[in-house]
């Protein structure tokens, strides 16, 4: 370490650097800060003073033009509405000559001259102006032109010139401003040009240190880097240069080192990478030689396989029907097994077919509302809950993206299942609900059969699982099979609520449409306003026949005696 402290770091090299060029910038922006402020003084006192005095005086000039010819105007015809320019020409003067003054602070000489103007003014109309006009009311117009006189037009010439010497008088002053202008903005050009001299000079140092001091060290330890990167991986690497440099070049050996003794093992772990993607190859070999004969299988179940099942199960029944009773009970019985058996095994192919199926043969995903498909779900489980006195009901349903062919076997399964593992004893009844839940729909189906134990809640769904004796129950077990199925294809799950008290309650989510999920947010949102203000207004407190009081918020009162869903009742 004490070695690489030898010498100036980097750092320390181009924060001196910089310093100095920072030290002769910051001095430069101060004297061009002054001489900009300056500049800006002389700027506004021509556009803002100098500028508008030229064109008062100017006005003020043709206002008292205006008030010269509104007085002769008047001597001449008499009448009084010819003085109406000389009364607004002098109360116009006035504001002029007080806006020259306010704009004249600094300028005594356009102060002076604006003095003489508004002396010989006042002089005029005290000698000229007024008399003309109380002699013209008083005597008529002829002795009112008998006072306008050659004297009297030299003395309204005075006035003329002195306007003109004041104008004279700004337009100097605003000469000597310009220039100034001119001198403070070359100065700053000048401190401008002095500052792009001090970073070009700066710049170019810079270039020479970072090549020297950078550039060159920075190179020779790439060099050295891409011959270890080539493969020398026992090229020993030196730095030069900077403290920093060669620091970071023991560091970048030290790695080196590293690499060379790991190399082994990454060589090794490489092979077994290998090794595995062969099993992988392999393994998805086979998958795919499996499905492929999984494919051939359906394709033989339901053609090859039909064909002569039902010709077993055709000539049996025959069978059954025409040697019926002609032979012994025993034979009968044989008979009948036959029969069932053929039956049996033609329900266990079809629905071994209906279940490859799901999500291999497909229509596409659309919008399907679930209360049309409960009404198709009521229509086909109509006569099992004829037979078996059961009711079917369902809350308002939600509109989902999905397949409907799918989305109807998947309910009809659970509507048959309740209605099938119904008690003897008890009315079956079966309802289905859905509510959104974190941006999906749930929905359950409900009934008051027998109930699965918690242990077999997962094993139901096991493909031709059966919890029962085809004699107590019938069906092949593919049932909830179908249903997960489904579920999974549609990107939900499925599952039994072990939680409830009476019967089985089946549970599955689907995925909820954006604008249902929008909808449910600007909900819950106004529900939690609605609760705030509720907390701030006194609940409204009903009596009880018995005397006693509860408290109910007005929407749970307007709920009583309604529904709110469909109701399918078969018996």
């Amino acid at each position: 370490m004490k070695a690489y402290r030898q010498g100036w770091t980097l750092r320390r090299r181009v924060v001196a650097l910089l310093g100095v060029v920072l030290a002769l910038l910051l001095g430069l922006a101060a004297a061009e800060a002054a001489v900009a402020a300056k500049n800006r003084q002389n700027i506004d006192a021509v556009l803002l003073k100098t500028g508008p005095l030229r064109v008062q005086a100017q006005e003020l000039m043709s206002v008292l033009l205006d008030q010269e010819t509104a007085v002769r105007g008047y001597a001449v015809n008499g009448d009084r509405n010819d003085l109406a320019p000389y009364q607004e020409g002098v109360r116009r003067e006035q504001e002029l000559i007080t806006s020259i003054r306010g704009l004249s602070a600094g300028y005594p000489d356009v102060r002076r001259e604006v003095d003489v103007v508004e002396r010989q003014t006042t002089q005029w109309r005290a000698q000229v102006a007024e008399p003309v006009i109380a002699t013209t009311e008083r005597s008529g117009p002829a002795a009112g032109q008998a006072l306008i006189t050659d004297r009297t037009r030299q003395q309204f010439d005075g006035i003329r010139a002195s306007i003109t010497t004041l104008q004279d008088e700004i337009l100097t002053v605003r000469q000597e401003t310009a220039a100034r202008v001119n001198s403070t903005s070359n100065a700053l050009v000048v401190l401008l040009i002095v500052a792009a001299l001090v970073v070009a000079v700066a710049g170019a140092v810079m270039l020479l240190s970072l090549d020297r001091i950078l550039i060159r060290p920075l190179a020779a330890l790439v060099g050295q880097v891409r011959e270890v990167a080539e493969g020398d991986y026992q090229h020993r690497i030196e730095g030069s240069g900077p403290p920093e440099f060669r620091r970071l070049a023991d560091d970048i050996d030290q790695m080196r080192q590293k690499i060379a003794q790991e190399l082994d093992e990454v060589r090794q772990a490489r092979e077994r990478i290998e090794w595995v993607n062969d099993q992988l190859q392999k393994q998805a070999e086979e998958l795919t030689r499996s499905n492929r004969d999984l494919e051939q299988f359906a394709y033989v179940a339901s053609h090859d396989l039909q064909e002569p099942l039902r010709k077993v199960a055709s000539f049996c029944q025959l069978l059954q029907r025409r040697y019926a009773g002609q032979l012994d009970e025993r034979a009968d019985q044989y008979i009948a097994f036959a029969v069932d058996g053929a039956q049996r095994m033609q329900r266990l192919i079809n629905d071994l077919l209906a279940f490859s199926r799901i999500g291999r043969l497909t229509t596409g995903f659309t919008e399907v509302d679930l209360n049309r498909v409960m009404g198709d779900v009521a229509g086909q489980t109509e006569a099992a809950r004829q037979y078996a006195d059961a009711e079917l009901t369902w809350d308002e349903m939600p509109t989902i993206r999905g397949e409907e062919p799918l989305l109807t076997n998947l309910l009809v399964n659970l509507v048959s299942n309740s209605v099938k593992f119904r008690r003897p004893d008890v009315p079956s009844k079966v309802h289905v609900s859905a509510r959104l839940v974190d941006g999906e729909w749930e929905i359950s189906c409900r009934d008051n059969g027998i109930g699965i134990e918690p242990e077999f809640a997962d094993k139901i769904f096991v493909i031709f699982q059966r919890l029962h004796s085809k004699d107590a129950y019938p069906g092949t077990g593919i049932g909830l099979a179908i249903v997960k199925k489904i579920v999974e294809y549609h990107g939900g799950r499925v599952w039994v609520d072990t939680d409830v008290e009476e019967g089985t309650t089946i549970r599955f989510t689907l995925p909820a449409l954006e604008a249902d999920v929008e909808a449910a947010k600007a909900a819950a949102a106004a529900e939690a306003e609605t609760a705030e203000a509720a907390e701030a207004t006194p609940v409204d407190v009903a009596r009880q026949p018995d005397g006693a009081a509860s408290e109910e918020p007005p929407a749970a009162a307007d709920r009583h005696d309604t529904n709110g869903g469909m109701k399918e009742t078969v018996g």
